[in-house]
């Protein structure tokens, strides 16, 4: 089933994030798939756009987020972690990433390079 939808900053694209594996970006007035992102390898928890609408960001139970080009579909980098990825959020200038895991730890990386550059590692137990 659909794990999460969004609508895109211009209300153009709707967004959806499916236990497939699989995000699709569809065309809101017409309803057609126009992209669909197959990279992750397991179920997605949760899709967003960017600000600006030219990223997309997946958070799944394959250890990793990914962020991908809303234009091509294509996957820009693979954010990693040692469990499930339980959410993940992009900075309002979308210059960097936080995810969460249940690995216990949220991250911050740098986009577009896909750096991580902060690890939070304070917690017991897993990280929403």
């Amino acid at each position: 089933g659909v794990r999460s939808a969004a609508l895109s900053p211009d209300g153009k694209l709707v967004l959806t994030a499916s236990m497939d594996g699989t995000v699709k970006l569809w065309d809101r007035i017409v309803g057609q798939c126009l992209v669909t992102m197959a990279e992750h390898k397991n179920a997605v928890r949760s899709a967003i756009f960017s600000a600006d609408g030219a990223l997309v960001l997946t958070a799944s139970w394959d250890d990793a987020a990914k962020l991908w080009s809303t234009d091509s579909g294509l996957c820009l980098c693979t954010l990693g972690h040692d469990n499930v990825v339980r959410s993940a959020e992009l900075s309002p200038d979308g210059s960097k990433v936080l995810t969460a895991s249940e690995d216990g730890t949220a991250k911050i990386w740098s986009v577009p390079s896909g750096e991580c550059v902060l690890i939070l590692d304070g917690h017991g137990n897993e990280v929403n």
